[in-house]
């Protein structure tokens, strides 16, 4: 209260705040007025009409009025024509009777058409300006006898506009342009609405009716009198309360005011200084409404809120402002402790200068005033200063863009009267959550999407991760469950990351407080490198998009960075050397580079998912580190190492991918599976990118394509599988040779095209027989892919992948086959990872036994198995006996534990 009351007191100090009779939103049903930013548009259907007034002293003649609210008819003072525009005096006919209009010249046609007049013609063409002055008849007068005590008159206006009639019907007491039209020219305020909305004792038969109720008896008074020319329904956006949702009005009534007219300049200064996300919101729509502001009604007719401070003398009419408590003790004579709401505060009475008494108005502040003063009330200004001069302004602020003319507005506008000054640095205005189909949320619409619900399914951290990353900050977001679901995937694929080495480590008994990179550095294997220099970068691509507050770029890097990085690409590369049972440093290289990814990816994730973090890094870093943070939460933010960040590796590893994909692409062709090993992976490019990333790549490559071998092509090169076919172009050859034609053609398919397609280019022709030429223009060339040999491209070149099946690439398929299967029965049996197994393995087919054989030990390494006994029937025995379909052979594989 006191903060409100110090910022009042500023603004009553510098001759900014008055009292005046205006035009204000007034709700009826919460009886008060309300500021336009507290204003919500909303669709309403209203009845749209023209209406004659009649032409004092010229029989059949009327003026053509229109309007949407015929509840202000019984209020009317004045008609407002513009004198810019072109008028008329029409003959227009129906039903075979005739009468005179008064109208815009260019909207005869519209008008007459919506009243159904048959024909007319034009009486006279005129300036608006010989309109003004002219009297007519107040519609229904006869009804209510205090409208025969007011002229009537045309005025000029420049707010007409050229739509509907051109002439606006003019009550100054219901219409923020009609009072200043009636106070430019001396016109009565004519207000008989009270604050419930009831038409006062002046209406004579329409007193003690609610202006809500009484369009349909004015239209049917108006349409007794020949007066009501025609009507319709419109949809139209029309203000409602922001509190009760209840239509507003406009009402002339006295209110309390600041001058923000006066504060216009200085305001749209003081924006130019605050950093805006998005720029538009405070260049564009922001400086638009400050420019269009009118002076702030702060006074309310409720009991709740804070009192406005101002102190009115009974006798003399002035009035003060009280800044704070103690100065309303000191003037009030008050010793004790004083209560600042109402009622208490009502009763103090101060003494006037004139010797009259002053009291308090009874009106309370705009809420808006209340959240107006936060950021400073906030820190106990004015009565505590310290915090105040150490933390103010706000460095940055967030609200929806409703709030450009609410909040935004609001603190703004309070804190030029009181500072001069922006009370913030920057602002983030952020869209709203709408449906999938786009529309606003409603119970009533059966929309509504309940976080709660939400929650229950997926998790917090999902609906946070969503919501931030879905789209930019500012838009507005459609609601969709399956991207929901996504993200919550996502978040359980960045667990299992975190799951998948922790029984290794605890079985090897790996402690990162015994390692660091110094020691580790030269047994990093290049993805262990990519893998550091990839978190490393996450942290500035993250830092980037938060210093400009774009919050979706940061999450969707950190996305990118989990599914693709770390599980779909470092995870398999590094999987196999968790298994190594040796102490090895290779294996420690990989613990290492996997531990020291998760912490700071873990801190890089904290603001955006906290509560999944949080469980990690009290597992994981806490289990460690005795001296670690509490929370995560209480960690500092991580700084990037520049060291650690090598772009070239970077870019050589998406190089890699991309042929690693093309590869992927090429093998699900010719349906290859991954866990089948490749003859060849061939990859024809002249890209420098492509030739570093092979020399430095070729292992993960190899490793990833599951290839025996690779091999660069510069373009212009062929590979030896692939053979090449000449295409004679009939439509060239024909008009050369004419009859000879089919001779020529069938000559060429005959001849070698690798030689003919080195004359072609290297001589520019190539001579058949003695007599027949053929020039490049007569012959194309396409490459012969071989059956077992596929193909696919990627951005800087392609790959040919040689699926030819050897009996080395038979043995290690069914190999892999086996393995996986045995492995998928050791989870079923529930075996911790360090126990041991005997196989044994039933092969009914010879062939197939035989191209096996030789990778047994292998077999026996993947499993852990003691034992590996391989047969077409080896008699099984086990604790669990399966039967497996392996491309199409009948196997069964025995798993016995070793004790």
């Amino acid at each position: 209260i006191e903060a409100a009351w110090w910022t009042m007191k500023r603004a009553w100090e510098k001759n900014l705040l008055f009292k005046g009779e205006r035009v204000v939103n007034w709700c009826p049903r919460c009886e008060t007025a309300i500021a336009d930013a507290e204003v919500e548009y909303a669709d309403k259907r209203d009845p749209s009409i023209f209406v004659r007034f009649r032409i004092k002293g010229r029989d059949g003649e009327a003026i053509l009025i229109w309007t949407t609210t015929p509840w202000t008819i019984p209020s009317n003072i004045a008609v407002a024509i513009n004198p810019s525009f072109d008028y008329a005096r029409v003959r227009a006919y129906k039903d075979g009777k005739s009468e005179i209009l008064i109208f815009a010249y260019d909207l005869i046609e519209p008008v007459l058409k919506k009243a159904r007049f048959e024909d007319y013609e034009v009486l006279e063409r005129f300036s608006g300006e010989s309109l003004i002055g002219i009297e007519y008849e107040h519609p229904l007068s006869d009804l209510i006898p205090i409208q025969r005590e007011f002229d009537h008159r045309i005025y000029g206006a420049g707010f007409v506009e050229m739509d509907n009639t051109g002439c606006v019907h003019i009550a100054p007491g219901h219409g923020p342009d009609d009072f200043d039209l009636g106070k430019e020219h001396g016109l009565p305020i004519f207000c008989p609405v009270s604050e419930d909305g009831t038409y006062t004792e002046d209406l004579g038969r329409y007193a003690g009716l609610n202006v809500r109720d009484v369009n349909e008896t004015v239209l049917s008074d108006l349409d007794e009198r020949g007066l009501l020319l025609w009507r319709e329904e419109v949809t139209h956006r029309y203000g409602h309360c922001w509190r009760c949702k209840t239509p507003i009005i406009y009402r002339a009534t006295e209110q309390w005011f600041l001058k923000m007219s006066e504060l216009k300049d200085l305001m749209l200064s003081e924006i130019e200084k605050v950093k805006w996300y998005p720029e538009w919101a405070g260049m564009s729509r922001f400086r638009d409404w400050i420019s269009g502001a009118e002076d702030w009604c702060i006074s309310r007719q409720r009991y709740w809120g804070i009192p406005l401070p101002i102190w009115v003398c009974d006798s003399c009419g002035d009035f003060r402002v009280i800044g704070g408590k103690d100065e309303l003790r000191e003037l009030g004579g008050i010793e004790e402790d004083l209560e600042l709401h109402r009622p208490f505060v009502d009763d103090v009475k101060i003494r006037c200068a004139c010797g009259g008494v002053m009291e308090r108005v009874e009106d309370v502040c705009d809420v808006w005033f209340d959240s107006a003063v936060a950021s400073w009330a906030t820190l106990r200004f004015p009565k505590v200063r310290e915090d105040f001069e150490r933390l103010w302004p706000a460095h940055w602020i967030t609200e929806g863009h409703d709030q450009t003319r609410g909040w935004f507005y609001s603190q703004l506008g309070a804190s030029v009267v009181s500072f001069g000054v922006a009370p913030y640095r920057s602002v983030l205005m952020h869209g709203f959550t709408l449906d999938d189909a786009g529309n606003k949320m409603s119970k009533s619409l059966g929309n509504m999407v309940e976080p709660g619900d939400v929650i229950s399914k997926f998790g917090v951290d999902s609906l946070r991760f969503y919501l931030l990353s879905s789209n930019a900050p500012w838009e507005d977001l459609r609601f969709n469950w399956n991207e929901v679901a996504n993200r919550n995937r996502m978040l359980n694929i960045f667990w299992n990351v975190y799951r998948f080495p922790l029984p290794y480590m605890i079985l090897d008994h790996f402690d990162p407080r015994k390692v660091s990179y110094d020691t580790i550095r030269d047994h990093l294997r290049v993805e262990d490198r990519w893998m550091l220099s990839r978190v490393n970068s996450l942290i500035r691509r993250v830092d980037e998009a938060m210093e400009v507050y774009e919050l979706h770029r940061a999450t969707r890097a950190i996305e990118e960075f989990v599914l693709e990085d770390l599980s779909r690409w470092y995870i398999q590369l590094v999987r196999p050397r968790t298994w190594i049972e040796r102490d090895d440093p290779d294996k420690i290289a990989a613990y290492y580079t996997l531990f020291e990814t998760m912490r700071i990816l873990t801190l890089v994730m904290a603001p955006f998912t906290p509560f999944v973090v949080e469980e990690i890094y009290q597992n994981l870093i806490r289990g460690f580190y005795d001296d670690a943070e509490e929370s995560i939460h209480l960690c500092r933010w991580p700084e990037a190492d520049e060291q650690l960040i090598d772009p070239s590796l970077e870019r050589s590893m998406e190089v890699a991918r991309e042929i690693v994909e093309a590869a992927s692409n090429a093998r699900q062709k010719l349906k290859r599976k991954l866990r089948w090993p490749v003859k060849e992976v061939v990859i024809v490019s002249s890209s420098g990118d492509v030739r570093d990333a092979i020399e430095r790549l070729r292992d993960v490559i190899l490793k990833q394509t599951n290839a025996k071998k690779i091999t660069l092509l510069r373009e212009g090169e062929r590979w030896e599988r692939l053979s090449l076919e000449a295409v004679p172009d009939r439509s060239k050859i024909g008009p050369v040779f004419k009859k000879e034609a089919g001779r020529v053609i069938e000559l060429i398919k005959r001849c070698d095209p690798r030689m003919l397609e080195s004359a072609l280019n290297e001589e520019g022709s190539y001579k058949l027989g003695d007599d027949i030429l053929i020039t490049p223009d007569m012959v194309s060339f396409r490459e012969v892919i071989p059956e077992d040999v596929s193909v696919s491209t990627f951005q800087s070149g392609t790959v040919y992948v040689d699926c030819e099946l050897t009996d080395e690439i038979k043995g290690e398929g069914f190999a892999r086959e086996v393995i996986r299967r045995a492995q998928e029965m050791r989870k079923e049996m529930d075996l911790k990872m360090e126990e041991r197994v005997d196989l044994s393995i039933k092969i009914p087919d010879e062939n197939v036994l035989e191209l096996i054989k030789p990778w047994m030990d292998h077999i026996a390494g993947e499993v852990r198995a003691e034992r590996v006994e391989l047969g077409m029937d080896p008699g099984l025995r086990g604790d669990y006996i399966r039967e497996w379909d392996v491309e199409g052979i009948k196997m069964e594989i025995a798993l016995s534990r070793v004790v």
